[in-house]
C-alpha cells in the first residue's frame, strides 16, 4: 500500500490550500473528497459569486470572529487577504472591491476561482481521490490509516481534517468531521447554525414576502436588556426576517434566545434622525399636510405594503387624514416609526445555516500550526474549527488562512 506525507481530508477551500501548500513543499499528497468533485459548497457562496475575503486590516478580521478571534492572528499573518488574492492572480483570476471592503472575482463566478484550485491541484504530487466518505480515523505508531465507508484505506504521516462544517448537508458537509475528531479524543462545542434567517411569530409576517427595509436601525431586547444592532436592510421573508445584518448578527442573537426565550426586536424606519427631530418634523407636516391621509403620509418612511401592520398595532384607520390625528395617536406613530416591535421566536436549522458555529475547541489546536495538541500530526482546516466569522468573506479567507498554515505546517511533521 502507497503511505503519503500528507492526507488532506476534504476539498472545499481549506481542503484544497492545504493540500497545495504541502505540495509545494516536495511532500507526497492524497486529497481525499466525498463528493465526485472538489468546492461545491464554495459554488454556493454570496449567491454563486464567491466573497473571497475582505480587504479589512488583521485587527478587523480578529474582530469578527468575537472572543475567540485571536486564534487565527498567525494563520491570517502567514497567509492574509492579500496573499490570497495574489495567489489566484497569479493563475490570472483578477478580483475587485465592492461594499464594505468585500472581494469578488471580476467574473461575478465562483466557478472561476473553483476552476483555478482545480488547475492547482494538478500538481504531479497531489493525488486525488473522490467519493471517498471518511468512516473511520486511527493513529498506529508513526501511521495514520484512513479507511473509508466501502472500506478502502489509506495510509498518511499527516493529516489535515478540512471537512466543513454540518450547514448544506446536500454538499457533502454533513458533520463527519466531528464525529471523527472526537473519536481521537478531541472535544467539540455544541453546534450552532451562523448566517441564518429569523423566524418572526406575528402571523401578518408572510403578507411582506420580499419586501426589503432600506437602512433601518434595530435593537434587540431581552428581558431589561437592550442590544443595538448595526444598521442596515432587512428583508421580509414568508416565514420572518433576513438581510445582511440578521445573517451576520444570527449566531449572537440565538445565543440570547436561548437564554431569554422570545426576543423583541425593534426596527427604526428613520435611524438617521433623533426622537425630538421626527417629533418636530411630524408635528410640521401634520399641519402642512393636512389634507393628506396617514396611510399616504407614512410611505416617506416605510414602503407601501408595510404600512397596514405598522398602523394595525395602534388600530389607526390608515384612510384618516392628518388633521384627523389626536396628540396621543401621534404620539404613538412617532413611537412605532422609530421603535416597530416584531417578535423573534426562532430560526431556521443549522442545515440551511450559511456556516456552522461550533466544532473543534480552539485550546486543543497550536494556533501557530493548526496541529492537534492532542495527536501530534493530525491537523484541522477550515470550519470544522469551533467559532464562525461575520458574513463578508471573513469565513472563506479563514478557511484558505488555516488551509495554508496546515498544509505548510503539515509538511514540516
Amino acid at each position: 500500500m502507497e503511505i503519503y506525507d500528507i492526507a488532506v481530508v476534504g476539498a472545499g477551500p481549506a481542503g484544497c490550500m492545504a493540500a497545495i501548500m504541502g505540495a509545494k513543499k516536495g511532500k507526497k499528497v492524497i486529497i481525499l473528497e466525498r463528493n465526485n468533485e472538489i468546492g461545491r459548497k464554495l459554488l454556493l457562496t454570496a449567491n454563486g459569486r464567491c466573497n473571497i475575503t475582505n480587504a479589512a486590516s488583521l485587527d478587523i478580521f480578529l474582530e469578527k470572529f468575537g472572543d475567540g478571534g485571536s486564534f487565527y492572528r498567525d494563520a491570517l499573518i502567514r497567509f492574509n487577504n492579500e496573499d490570497l488574492i495574489n495567489f489566484f492572480r497569479s493563475y490570472g483570476l483578477e478580483f475587485k472591491e465592492e461594499e464594505d471592503g468585500r472581494i469578488f472575482p471580476v467574473t461575478d463566478k465562483a466557478k472561476s476561482v473553483v476552476n483555478i484550485l482545480k488547475k492547482a491541484l494538478e500538481d504531479p504530487n497531489i493525488k486525488k481521490l473522490y467519493n471517498f466518505r471518511l468512516k473511520h480515523l486511527y493513529k498506529h505508531s508513526k501511521l495514520f490509516k484512513l479507511t473509508s465507508m466501502e472500506g478502502r484505506e489509506i495510509k498518511s504521516f499527516n493529516v489535515v481534517l478540512a471537512t466543513g462544517g454540518a450547514s448544506y448537508k446536500n454538499t457533502g458537509s454533513t458533520g463527519d468531521g466531528f464525529n471523527i475528531a472526537k473519536s481521537l479524543g478531541h472535544h467539540i462545542t455544541e453546534l450552532k447554525p451562523g448566517g441564518v434567517p429569523l423566524m418572526i411569530k406575528e402571523k401578518w409576517i408572510h403578507e411582506l414576502k420580499g419586501i426589503t427595509l432600506k437602512n433601518v436601525g434595530l435593537k434587540l431586547q431581552s428581558g431589561r436588556k437592550i442590544k443595538i444592532l448595526p444598521q442596515g436592510n432587512v428583508l421580509f421573508t414568508h416565514f420572518g426576517i433576513s438581510g445582511p445584518v440578521v445573517l451576520d448578527m444570527s449566531h449572537e442573537i440565538i445565543e440570547i434566545m436561548e437564554k431569554y426565550g422570545d426576543l423583541k426586536l425593534y426596527i427604526d424606519f428613520a435611524a438617521d434622525m433623533k426622537e425630538q427631530d421626527l417629533e418636530t418634523l411630524l408635528i410640521n407636516d401634520f399641519q402642512n399636510y393636512s389634507k393628506q391621509s396617514l396611510k399616504n403620509y407614512l410611505r416617506r418612511y416605510m414602503p407601501k405594503n408595510i404600512v397596514k401592520p405598522v398602523l394595525n398595532t395602534v388600530s389607526l384607520d390608515p384612510d384618516k387624514n392628518l388633521n384627523q390625528i389626536s396628540k396621543k395617536e401621534r404620539f404613538h406613530l412617532q413611537n412605532l416609526i422609530k421603535s416597530f416591535p416584531l417578535t423573534v421566536n426562532n430560526y431556521l436549522p443549522l442545515n440551511n445555516a450559511m456556516v456552522t458555529c461550533g466544532g473543534v475547541i480552539k485550546k486543543e489546536i497550536n494556533p501557530r500550526t493548526m496541529e492537534s495538541i492532542l495527536v501530534p500530526g493530525l491537523f484541522f482546516a477550515g470550519e470544522i474549527i469551533d467559532g464562525c466569522g461575520r458574513r463578508g468573506g471573513f469565513n472563506l479567507q479563514q478557511a484558505f488562512s488555516t488551509g495554508y498554515l496546515a498544509g505548510s505546517s503539515s509538511s514540516y511533521s
